[in-house]
């Protein structure tokens, strides 16, 4: 025994020997995110006010709200074995300012939990100072696997200066601890000597403990539940990381599977997993106390596709049904709810909400639900900001709801609701629904009496439509369609829908009911270039009855004329057929079709807004509209692109990423020396455990374009009025903006999805007459064969639509096996022996960077 124990002490003072100073980061990078000196990811993820770096100094001033932090990974340091015993800072700040610093560290380095310690940082100088805290201060911390520092809980938001960080061998001092009261957690303090000054540090117990693990299922969204837990784009990022899938499948939430009261269904889909919070214990003790109280939004149901594409609350947080309700819709700032069952539910997380020391006593929100309706109401906690583990839960008749099918405002009011923290309040679920139930906002109110949120007035429309004159031509009329025949127009060329069942043939009729936004009907003018340009002071006329809510586009044939080349058609301009239809006609001046009008080829019906039917008996060119009928003015509907316009280019333009394959696709792009384009969706970009926003930075810092991609990713043409359609484009601009500090007017829409109304809303928005509407004519069909037993086979689609002449690219880094092919179908493109370069390049726009 004695002999093993001196072997051990004498490997001790060997390792203590042979110990230098490890340094961690010398900030000698160009960008604030990015690889430390152990080529491990560090970033404040955007939640700084300002931040800068420049010759090794990172200099920041943290946001008031007290939601900064930065953090640095280390992959697994094993820090005692290696005979480091302190931390070295060089640090300037505010006069008295203090910090909380937080060492995560873990069971094993192979585990993906892990468990914080904090200690506070206090008397900073206001002039540069060395700060080195004793690693023996974290007194419960495996200190062989630490894993990242995390610094936060600024008391003063002013300008910071970060240098020269380091493990060293020496250095830090652990005198002895005296107990100090804490909100939530025993601390002690303790005055460490520093190199140069005098400061303090308060040792706070480990009252946080790690993540539950994240399982994903195939196609699924997961994201990490704290800006605690670090996420990094490099290869050495914890597993557990945040990821994102704008094509993401229902999410399930295994924090809801321990449900207490016998009238909500219990919850054991965890196929896959979104983990639940963005709030920490400091944060919550930073909150603003009751007197600065105002009411605080769950969500405004503001958007359909947030709440059911992403998954998103207003608060960025996971909502969702796990696919148990029959149908959910979000419409004019409500939701409706039909269940399927009693087994159905539906939870919104609410970010480990600390409602006692922000001043909220309850929960409000409109329902209207028909009379004898019944619904369960579940509040849940988590004392570590995990996963739920406390519940309670009320019923709508003990808290006295009576439904008779009018919208009312309700309370849940936290003073009937006992077994759950309410200073760690996690999740609102609504299980047990006997029919169905509409809610409006769902907000925190402040104090006892229940109040309403109230969704700020948007601006409308509502300006008078400008006509202009509509004059007579001198050319002939010509019929175009009478669809008397099923196989032909009465020009003798092709007619039809991309999918038969949508169309409903009568006599000398055809009745559309679109099955979405994505269907047209197309009725051809020519099978090769029909020169239009002789109508262009006549009307194309549509004789209908039923919906007018579509589009109606004159499309324009390649310069080749020939449909074997790609694109075909080249582009195409649409009108909207509701501001041009009098009665149950369509007027259209044929000059309003803003393409070259030399190389028509033929008339589209699309971007169907609505499910009802529309019946076309007659499209026609006439030379004059009848005395009363008004034209209204030309709206400009920018560009809409398929192709690169400068000879001998193709650009590559990617959507949707998840974070986790960012290195390695940013890695393939250098090493293979060209720019892309990425197209960033805005609401993830808003979500801190994505790090999607430190990613896009680090992106453009390397002279990659950024551009826009809606902010919850719906098909654009879908959405049911103007003000839903500008919503998605303001909120994703303003993204854009607070992240980057930039503005595009480069869009590519969801899906491809495009009509008159987006593109004249995208106008509006971008305050832009000439935006890019950036779809693709070089699809590597990744959506149909990444995931599939086929994977393969999206090479053989990048190499077809590339031996036709494709130029502009769309694909997704969210696959495996399309991040692998990356650079096959990089080096595909340059064995053309054509350029390759971002959108705004091959779109010769004056205001890219050179070549």
């Amino acid at each position: 025994m004695s002999y093993t124990l001196l072997r051990l002490l004498g490997l001790a003072g060997a390792a203590q020997a042979a110990c230098s100073n490890l340094v961690i980061d010398n900030f000698s990078r160009s960008t604030v995110s990015g690889s430390n000196n152990l080529d491990a990811w560090t970033s404040e993820d955007t939640s700084m006010s300002k931040v800068a770096i420049s010759k090794g100094i990172l200099s920041f001033t943290p946001k008031t709200d007290s939601s900064s932090y930065y953090y640095e990974t280390l992959g697994c340091v094993k820090a005692a074995t290696q005979g480091y015993n302190a931390l070295s800072l060089t640090v300037k700040g505010p006069k008295d300012a203090s910090m909380m610093l937080e060492i995560q560290t873990k069971a094993s380095c192979g585990d993906d939990n892990y468990n914080s310690q904090w200690v506070q940082i206090k008397g900073l100088t206001g002039s540069t100072q060395n700060i080195s805290i004793a690693l023996s201060s974290f007194t419960n911390a495996n200190l062989d696997t630490v894993s990242a520092f995390v610094w936060s809980t600024y008391s003063k938001f002013d300008n910071y200066q970060f240098s020269n960080l380091q493990f060293t061998c020496s250095g830090g001092s652990n005198p002895p601890v005296s107990t100090a009261p804490a909100t939530t957690a025993s601390s002690s303090t303790s005055s460490v000597s520093p190199t140069t000054s005098s400061f303090a540090t308060s040792v706070r117990s480990s009252s946080s403990t790690a993540m539950s693990d994240v399982q994903t299922a195939p196609s699924s969204r997961t994201s990490a539940s704290s800006p605690r837990q670090i996420t990094s784009p490099s290869s050495s990022r914890p597993s557990n990381a945040s990821s994102s899938n704008s094509r993401a499948a229902p999410l399930r939430s295994t924090s809801l599977t321990s449900v207490s009261a016998s009238t909500v269904p219990t919850v054991s889909r965890s196929s896959s997993t979104r983990s639940s919070t963005v709030s920490s214990s400091i944060a919550a003790q930073s909150s603003p106390v009751s007197s600065s109280c105002s009411n605080l939004l769950i969500d405004d149901w503001a958007s359909q596709s947030r709440l059911t594409f992403l998954y998103y609350n207003a608060m960025l947080q996971p909502s969702s049904d796990d696919g148990t309700m029959k149908e959910i819709t979000v419409s004019g700032n409500r939701v409706t709810l039909k269940p399927n069952g009693a087994d159905s539910y539906f939870y919104s997380k609410v970010a480990c909400t600390n409602t006692q020391v922000k001043g909220y006593g309850g929960i409000s929100l409109r329902i209207k639900a028909k009379a004898g309706t019944t619904l369960s109401i579940q509040l849940a906690s988590s004392p570590t900001c995990g996963d739920d583990s406390a519940f309670a839960t009320k019923t709508s008749k003990e808290l006295g709801w009576p439904f008779n099918g009018q919208e009312k405002l309700y309370s849940i009011p936290f003073s009937k609701f006992s077994g759950a923290d309410l200073s760690k309040m996690t999740t609102i679920l609504f299980g047990s629904l006997s029919s169905d139930v509409t809610f409006g906002p769902m907000a925190f109110y402040c104090g006892t009496t229940p109040s309403e949120y109230i969704i700020a007035a948007q601006p409308t429309d509502t300006a008078a439509v400008s006509t202009v004159s509509a004059p007579s031509s001198t050319g002939s009329a010509r019929v175009v369609d009478n669809f008397s025949k099923k196989d032909s127009n009465s020009l003798g060329y092709w007619h039809g829908g991309d999918v038969d069942t949508a169309l409903t043939w009568g006599t000398n009729r055809v009745t559309i009911k679109a099955p979405d936004a994505d269907f047209s009907f197309y009725t051809q003018l020519s099978d090769k270039c029909a020169d239009m340009t002789s109508y262009d002071g006549s009307y194309l006329h549509v004789a209908y009855s039923g919906s007018n809510k579509f589009s109606i586009a004159m499309q324009q044939h390649n310069q080749a004329c020939d449909e074997t080349v790609s694109p075909f058609p080249e582009t195409w301009d649409s009108l909207e057929a509701a501001r041009y239809a009098t009665g149950n006609d369509i007027y259209i001046p044929i000059s309003h079709f803003n393409i070259q009008r030399k190389r028509a080829i033929g008339i589209a019906f699309k971007g169907f807004y609505t499910n009802e039917a529309v019946t076309l008996t007659k499209v026609e060119i006439v030379p004059s509209v009848p005395a009363k009928v008004l034209i209204p003015e030309k709206l400009p509907s920018g560009n809409l692109i398929f192709a690169c316009k400068r000879p001998n280019s193709i650009a590559f333009a990617i959507d949707d990423g998840d974070p986790k394959f960012a290195q390695e696709v940013m890695e393939v792009i250098k090493s293979e020396n060209i720019k892309v384009t990425f197209f960033t969706v805005g609401a993830p970009l808003r979500d801190p455990s994505t790090n999607l926003s430190a990613i896009y930075k680090d992106m453009m810092s390397q002279g990659h374009q950024i551009a826009l991609h809606s902010y919850t990713h719906p098909r654009m043409e879908g959405l049911p009025n103007n003000d839903a359609i500008s919503w998605e484009y303001d909120q994703d601009i303003k993204a854009v903006q607070d992240m980057f500090g930039m503005t595009t007017k480069y869009f590519r829409p969801p899906f491809g999805n495009e009509g008159a109304r987006m593109r004249q809303q995208l106008v509006r928005s971008t305050k832009d007459d000439n935006p890019y509407i950036v779809n693709w004519n070089i699809d590597v069909e990744d959506w149909l064969y990444a995931q599939s037993d086929t994977p393969e086979k999206q090479l053989d689609s990048f190499q077809r639509d590339l031996d036709k002449g494709g130029s502009l690219v769309v694909m997704h880094y969210l696959y495996p096996s399309t991040v692998s092919y990356l650079r096959t179908f990089i080096q595909k493109a340059k064995a053309t022996g054509k350029q390759l370069m971002r959108v705004d390049q091959c779109m010769m726009d004056p205001n890219a960077p050179p070549l």
